[in-house]
């Protein structure tokens, strides 16, 4: 029979050996459950022992997006003989949305400079009923009018959140939209809801336009959902408290082929253009209108910029409006030109080749030249330098005309003045004695200006619409111009661009 202290040494052998093993540096992975419904999250929890720990960088489980990452961490001290002994437990959990069964694959964990290999695992998925018809309270799906589209070619994708009548939510959803890599994304208008059957459906519409050739997949959607916990009650007998629910929606793949033809739009579109005159006084704007319209997307579409030797070229940004009508997208492009000289000059022609997929036709859509005849030219062409295109495609100028030239008819005014009458003069003096003799009696007024001083480039929009009205506005805008595009040499009188904007708004 062994004495006690053979027993104690016996069982603290064991204790010891169980501890050293259990405290071991090493990995495991395990699934939070092995099975899981085609919409729900999944989680992949990996457990490293160790004081280092390196976990891959993983961001797709089997082809399927993680959708989110959280790393934790756990110390521990045990004595063993007066010795502490330290044990550090890290946590790392991933959530993804699967849609099919799967096998989680082994994954390598680096640990105190030593590899480390968790074991694969099979994951169920159970698929989920319709959102219309199923059982399930609430849930999200994602759909796409096309699964094959050539690049520039664009196409809906919609996104249903499905609530079952009756369920109280104590909370707004925290809804993230689909991943939508490779394309270029536009929400197609506001939330669409409704009821069918028993439940409440909300549509959420995207159009997307691919960018380039090969095989993407779009989504999931995912949200959190909150629902009131059961397991809690005040003393009313009143559910409170708020369980978080993560659901996400499937995911589709999409084909983006390479188009036939190379051109600048894909869809059917139609082009329309006016020029408000053909002859003009010098330095005057001859303005182009530009309209492309039809079915396909125009979001990432600019016109070819104008580049004229001596002639300054100014131009909006383009108003592109895109919309669906009949689950079709239709976009709208307009965008003008404005362009000053002081001798006669030609816009040229422009042209855009539209690919119709339907048709499988290459078609050109043109904008013909035109020829200006400027009138009343007063500078030498000599003292105008080319145009430069800037980087965002836009023409830039260095025109430098003599200050006499920039307002038609300032010589003249000139003259004019050294005419005046010597009564003019007396009366004047007059005038002015009595006007300070009565401005004493009359109560100070503090006045200030409704929408302050606009800055330059404000000013040149307001004023640009107004260019015809007076020879100052025309000066101001031609200074702002030829600034606005580097030239360090013109200098903006402050005092008189707030005079000439006080007018304009004065006159509303």
């Amino acid at each position: 029979m062994l004495n006690r202290k053979k027993l104690l040494f016996i069982l603290f052998t064991i204790y010891y050996s169980l501890f050293t093993l259990l405290n071991a540096a090493g990995v495991e992975a395990a699934l939070a459950n092995t099975e899981v419904v085609a919409g729900n999250m999944a989680q992949l929890k990996i457990k490293a022992i160790g004081n280092r720990t390196e976990f891959p960088n993983i961001s797709y489980i089997n082809g399927v997006k993680v959708l989110g990452r959280h790393e934790s961490q756990n110390n521990s001290f045990t004595y063993i003989n007066g010795e502490m002994k330290s044990q550090r437990t890290v946590t790392l959990v991933l959530t993804f949305a699967p849609q099919k069964d799967m096998t989680i694959p082994s994954y390598e964990v680096n640990i105190d400079g030593k590899i480390y290999k968790t074991d694969p695992i099979e994951l169920k998925v159970v698929k989920s009923s319709a959102p219309n018809t199923g059982n399930n309270k609430f849930s999200l799906q994602l759909r796409t009018d096309k699964k094959s589209v050539m690049v520039g070619e664009p196409f809906l994708a919609t996104v249903y959140f499905s609530l079952q009548h009756g369920v109280r939510l104590s909370e707004n959803p925290q809804y993230n939209k689909p991943e939508f890599k490779g394309f270029f994304t536009k929400e197609a208008g506001e939330e669409k809801s409704y009821n069918k059957g028993n439940r409440q459906i909300t549509e959420l519409r995207y159009i997307l336009t691919p960018q380039s050739e090969g095989n993407f997949t779009v989504g999931p959607a995912t949200a959190k959902i909150g629902v009131a916990d059961r397991n809690r009650r005040d003393m009313f007998g009143r559910f409170f408290g708020t369980t978080w629910v993560p659901i996400a929606s499937n995911t589709v793949n999409i084909e983006v082929k390479k188009k036939p033809q190379d051109s600048d739009l894909v869809g059917v579109f139609t082009i329309e253009n006016s020029l408000d005159t053909q002859s003009v006084k010098a330095n005057k704007p001859v303005n182009l209108t530009v309209k492309i319209k039809g079915e396909g997307t125009l979001e990432d579409f600019e016109f070819p910029a104008f580049e004229i030797d001596g002639v300054t070229v100014y131009s909006d940004d383009a108003v592109i409006t895109t919309d669906l009508s009949n689950q079709s997208i239709h976009s709208t492009y307009v965008k003008r030109f404005a362009f000053i000289s002081d001798h006669d000059f030609s816009i040229p022609a422009r042209s855009i080749s539209v690919y119709d997929p339907g048709a499988q036709t290459l078609r050109t859509l043109e904008v013909p030249s035109y020829d200006i005849k400027v009138e009343g030219t007063k500078v030498s062409t000599s003292a105008v330098q080319p145009a430069a295109m800037s980087n965002d495609g836009k023409v830039q100028t260095n025109i430098k005309l003599p200050e006499s030239s920039m307002l038609d008819g300032e010589e003249e005014a000139v003259e004019d003045k050294n005419k005046v009458e010597w009564w003019t003069i007396i009366l004047a003096f007059i005038s002015g004695l009595a006007g300070m003799y009565l401005l004493r009696f009359i109560p100070a007024v503090k006045w200030k200006r409704k929408g302050g001083t606009a800055n330059e480039a404000e000013a040149l929009k307001i004023l640009y619409a107004h260019i015809n009205e007076s020879p100052e506005i025309e000066k101001m805008v031609r200074k702002l111009y030829a600034k606005k595009n580097g030239d360090k040499s013109i200098k903006i009188d402050k005092n008189e661009l707030r005079k000439i904007l006080d007018r304009l708004e004065n006159r509303k």
